[in-house]
């Protein structure tokens, strides 16, 4: 009896050091994924810069919950995701440099998490150096510190895939099925379109493979974060099938159009290329989008022979479908819709990398290494060029419109007000007035309205210098601000 007791004892104890090992390799499996988050956060913070004004687009998201200025428009497209990302900030505070520390650190955090939950599907060198290519593109250091859908749809992808990968690995493991859901969830509360192409492969997988389980809580996760939306579409725009109608016909008519050339004219630093005309950039700038797909095809090769293939397909071709509407089905082009492939394809092609410096027996081969750490220095070269243009040509931008509101505040214009015609919506926030259009993917209000409210409120109408006015606005004292010409409603 004695010795039975003995046996308990040590056998208890090994299962200690075990869960104890594990428990230490996660911590230290983490400390590189946290340290890269965090030079991500700081990147952001020092190439961006807080102080950076609001763009057209998060005017649109922010305006829904700030109580200092009104709501903007809200276009069929768009999903109220962003707004309650942003609103623990900016339901109480109007300070710009406030919510870029803000939606920073929580970019940083997420891609702490996206990356964790690759653990155990690759090695912990392989999840920094491609979240590593993921956050170093301009694209990612941009958009990370705004009110915008794009990086956190890429967050979802990728917190949605590698669970789904690990729960077929580990079935019992509830946490993971939580982080599958919760990925879903995060894509389609951010753009539920987006998340259906994202999810497509899995869905796939779940069916074929009769996972069950997998596609009921991947399924309810996207059910979950579409809901408002969905809700939206009956209350606001006739139904489901109106709501995706009318988003189809603000983006030009979904269809079989051919995008490539624009994304590729994108990737010099426009956001939205629509549209887009012009010379392409260097091929400094586009080189990495070519070598994108050769790298992605040797992870495949690599994880064929190391006999781990699915855990690489399938990211691969959830980035193919998230890709594709972007690339062959829209007439125009913004470097931001492809973030959620770019996150997916990160992983497999830092796993080609670490095969071409490394042999499978762990001995660096020094020529590939050199070549590979100098074309990874000349990309990061590239990536910093194009953003910091970008955030040049961006926050001069956005200082024009703060301008113009200020020339419209010495008209009278001042809030509440009403701006309507070129730019209505950001010159508007800038302004604190509210903006209407009479026609267009804006379309809010009649003449007759506008007229009305001049009755009671300041209203001005924004046009580019010489153009011409409508015709609610032609009998309005014309004044000049800048490039525009501001026609001022007579006083109530």
């Amino acid at each position: 009896m004695p010795d039975g007791a003995n046996a308990i004892l040590v056998r208890r104890r090994r299962r200690e050091q075990a869960a104890g090992s594990r428990s230490t390799g996660k911590v230290r499996g983490s400390r590189p994924l946290a340290a890269l988050a965090a030079v991500f956060v700081l990147a952001q913070l020092l190439l961006v810069r807080p102080v950076l004004g609001l763009g057209w687009d998060e005017i649109v998201y922010v305006s829904q919950v700030t109580s200092h200025h009104p709501a903007a428009f809200f276009s069929a497209p768009r999903s109220r995701g962003v707004s309650l990302l942003v609103a623990p900030v900016a339901s109480w505070s109007s300070s710009v440099p406030l919510l870029r520390v803000y939606l920073a650190l929580l970019s940083g955090v997420a891609l702490f998490l996206a990356l964790r939950a690759w653990r155990g599907l690759f090695p912990t060198r392989v999840l920094v150096v491609g979240g590593a290519l993921f956050a170093s593109l301009w694209m990612t250091l941009f958009y990370g510190p705004q009110a915008m859908p794009n990086y956190w749809v890429a967050i979802g992808a990728l917190i949605s895939v590698g669970c789904f990968l690990r729960a077929r690995a580990e079935r019992s493991a509830s946490g993971v099925l939580r982080g599958l859901a919760a990925g879903g969830a995060l894509m389609a509360w951010m753009r539920p379109t987006d998340a259906v192409y994202v999810a497509v492969p899995l869905l796939v997988v779940a069916v074929v493979r009769r996972h069950w389980r997998l596609l009921l809580v991947l399924a309810a996760g996207l059910a979950a974060g579409a809901v408002p939306w969905v809700i939206e579409a009956y209350v606001g725009h006739g139904g489901l099938g109106e709501r995706l109608a009318e988003a189809s016909r603000i983006q030009g008519g979904l269809g079989w159009q051919i995008a490539v050339d624009d994304q590729l004219r994108s990737l010099g630093g426009r956001a939205l290329c629509r549209p887009c005309t012009g010379s392409m950039p260097s091929p400094l700038v586009t080189l990495w989008w070519f070598a994108l797909p050769v790298l992605a095809g040797l992870g495949l090769v690599v994880a064929a022979r190391a006999g781990r293939l699915e855990r690489t397909l399938v990211p691969l071709a959830c980035a193919t479908t998230a890709a594709l509407p972007y690339l062959f089905m829209i007439g125009y082009a913004a470097p931001r819709f492809l973030q959620p492939a770019y996150a997916l394809l990160a992983i497999p092609v830092a796993d080609a990398l670490w095969h071409l410096v490394r042999t499978p027996r762990g001995t660096w081969r020094p020529v590939a290494a050199t070549l590979v750490a100098l074309c990874l220095a000349g990309h990061l070269a590239a990536q910093l060029a194009v953003l910091h243009g970008a955030v040049s040509r961006n926050t001069e931008s956005r200082r024009d419109w703060g301008r113009t509101a200020g020339s419209l505040h010495r008209l009278g214009v001042r809030p509440p007000c009403l701006l309507t015609g070129h730019e209505a919506i950001p010159i508007g926030y800038y302004t604190g007035c509210s903006s209407g259009a009479t026609s267009g993917n804006n379309e809010n209000i009649t003449s007759a309205g506008i007229l009305r409210t001049a009755d009671r409120l300041p209203v001005a109408h924004l046009a580019p210098a010489g153009g011409t006015p409508p015709r609610y606005a032609r009998s309005w004292p014309v004044h000049r601000i800048s490039d525009l010409d501001v026609r001022v409603a007579p006083g109530p």
